[in-house]
């Protein structure tokens, strides 16, 4: 990509940061200890946020929602408490993966805390199932690291925004023009995901200020 366009794709990336900002002000989002955090960003895959907040309060009742209980529960019971978020048996599967990980790799949720963000990053990744999305997550909402989440939505913003930098550069192109702060970080992709919830789901495109910024 040429100077001049990154340049371009930086003027409209700050330009959708700050409509956002005077649009929303700050947002709750994401609450949970890091434990919560980790099991919902592999719940949140493929399905609403809605369903998420159904399964986490099952596992609630279940005394699963945690990492430790994850790694020693029976499947089925993990199953039968997320069922709601479709893909239950994967999803399954894949907390049980990233718990193995947690507690034998890591020795648990207590000992990542103190790893570099670049080392815990890259563990995260090397989890099946665990892709940049989920690891960003994880990392910016359990472990208050300064790691920007790229989701569908923030590719589909940047999109009608006119941005050309591909998906696999959009990280690097929002923490270029943010402050390298993890609360800064939270609020602006809190902030897209509630803009495309509100637009892009319902296909609201005639209202959409953003389109108005690809120029």
């Amino acid at each position: 990509m040429s100077g001049s366009s990154s340049a371009d794709d930086k003027i409209k990336a700050e330009r959708i940061l700050s409509f956002l900002e005077d649009t929303y002000g700050g947002i709750s989002w994401w609450p949970g200890d890091t434990g919560e955090v980790m099991i919902g960003a592999i719940l949140t895959q493929q399905t609403r946020w809605e369903n998420v907040k159904k399964a986490l309060a099952l596992l609630k009742e279940k005394n699963l929602c945690s990492i430790a209980a994850i790694h020693t529960a029976a499947p089925e019971d993990i199953e039968n408490a997320i069922r709601c978020t479709g893909f239950y048996r994967m999803k399954a599967r894949r907390l049980i993966g990233l718990a193995a990980y947690v507690m034998e790799t890591c020795g648990g949720i207590g000992c990542m805390e103190t790893m570099p963000t670049k080392e815990l990053r890259a563990g995260l990744l090397s989890v099946n199932g665990v892709g940049e999305e989920t690891a960003d997550s994880i990392l910016c909402y359990g472990f208050c690291r300064p790691s920007f989440v790229i989701d569908a939505y923030t590719v589909r913003i940047a999109a009608c925004a006119g941005i050309k930098t591909p998906r696999p550069g959009l990280k690097a192109l929002f923490e270029s023009v943010l402050p390298e702060n993890t609360s800064v970080y939270r609020q602006a992709h809190a902030r897209i995901v509630e803009y495309a919830k509100e637009r892009c789901t319902s296909k609201r495109c005639e209202e959409c200020r953003i389109l108005a910024l690809n120029g």
